[in-house]
């Protein structure tokens, strides 16, 4: 291509460039509309009477525990219960040898009748010396002696029966039963050791689970808001007791029962009073000593304001919730939160009034001072 030519292609595309431009210049741009509210769930508190619940960490203790101890010496002969079993009231549990506490009862035995015989004896000289001396055919003395003779043997045969009671004892002491119904321990000696030399030997334990006690401290403040809402200390006796939940950690388990007792003193040392709980076991799932949380019903709040739980927001000013106020406009409201209930629902204590809107769906398409378009729960369908 020469020069010439190449200077016209040039020119021609500069015309062409220019023409487009004016073209282009000429037409009008076309008007692009604001967007509108971003759409939100917006819904109001509810307003309903609230009791606060607190928990308290304690620990479980039987209902009734007996130390099983050998009351008489000997070998122990026999064993009658498994091991971490349930046994009954009056259940023979061990033996203890019994020929030397039978022979010393079968030797008490024939001391009282010889006591007998010998009273009998006596009463049968008296007897005849009072018939006699009426007669003048003995003294007065001798009936006086015959008659200290019977009181004497009367007084043998009364040791005599109690050297019987007492053998008859030591007898059933061989023979150790469980006094309450529980859940038996292992045997602590094994058999034919000897038990009862010098000490009260340690058998075994039973243990009543069935219910079971809960002991825990409660500070003097809760017990004194308690003691407000109760119109004061009641008696047991009236039946109204105050209600209480165990809780288990460990397996999520949650008995209801209810307090039983307190002590009637502040701990000064520590500011708590030490209450005691009673549970129903007869499952069997809590054995003494457990760390357990109990729940106890507090504080009253009437007419309360509970939020859903999920449309609260923590930031370094706290918790707090999007309401949305006048003009559809969104609002950051800081609150004060109370306890989270079964419901999945939060009480406010300050920082909302009644009626007023929240974001529960949509927050993160709001940010405070912009302008939404609030729906509530079932009016439509939006994204989350």
């Amino acid at each position: 291509m020469t020069n010439l030519q190449s200077d016209v292609v040039r020119r021609c595309v500069l015309l062409s460039l220019v023409a487009f431009v004016g073209v282009s210049g000429c037409a009008k741009a076309p008007e692009v509309a604001p967007p509108s509210p971003p759409e939100v769930t917006v819904t109001t508190p509810i307003q309903k009477d609230v009791t606060v619940f607190q928990e308290f960490v304690g620990s479980t203790e039987a209902f009734k525990s007996v130390h099983i101890r050998a009351r008489v010496q000997g070998f122990l002969d026999k064993m009658s219960f498994e091991p971490s079993s349930f046994v009954k009231k009056n259940q023979l549990l061990f033996v203890i040898e019994q020929e030397p506490y039978e022979a010393q009862r079968d030797r008490a035995a024939a001391g009282l009748k010889a006591a007998e015989a010998g009273l009998r004896r006596a009463e049968s000289d008296l007897d005849r010396l009072e018939q006699a001396v009426a007669t003048n055919a003995v003294s007065q003395q001798e009936v006086t002696r015959a008659r200290a003779e019977r009181d004497q043997a009367s007084a043998a045969m009364l040791q005599a029966q109690a050297a019987l009671t007492n053998a008859q004892i030591q007898l059933d002491y061989t023979t150790v039963e469980s006094p309450i119904e529980g859940l038996v321990s292992r045997n602590y000696v094994d058999l034919g050791n000897l038990v009862g030399s010098g000490e009260a030997t340690l058998l075994t334990t039973v243990r009543q689970i069935d219910p079971i006690y809960a002991y825990f401290e409660v500070s003097e403040r809760f017990v004194a808001q308690a003691l407000e809402q109760r119109g004061g200390h009641r008696d047991p006796g009236d039946g109204d007791y105050m209600r209480a939940t165990l809780l288990l950690e460990e397996t999520g388990l949650e008995i209801e029962g209810r307090i039983d007792s307190l002590e009637n003193t502040v701990d000064t040392g520590t500011g708590t009073i030490r209450v005691r709980g009673v549970f129903p076991n007869d499952d069997a799932k809590i054995f003494p000593g457990f760390f357990v949380r109990v729940r106890l019903p507090g504080e009253l709040y009437e007419a309360a304001l509970l939020v859903e739980e999920t449309a609260l927001g923590t930031d370094l000013g706290g918790r707090y919730l999007m309401n949305v106020g006048d003009g559809d406009v969104v609002e950051r409201r800081y609150l004060e939160p109370g306890q989270l209930q079964d419901d999945n629902t939060r009480l406010i204590l300050s920082g909302l009034e009644p009626g007023e809107r929240y974001l529960t769906r949509g927050l993160q398409r709001a940010r405070p001072g912009m302008p939404v378009t609030p729906k509530t729960a079932g009016s439509g369908s939006l994204a989350s």
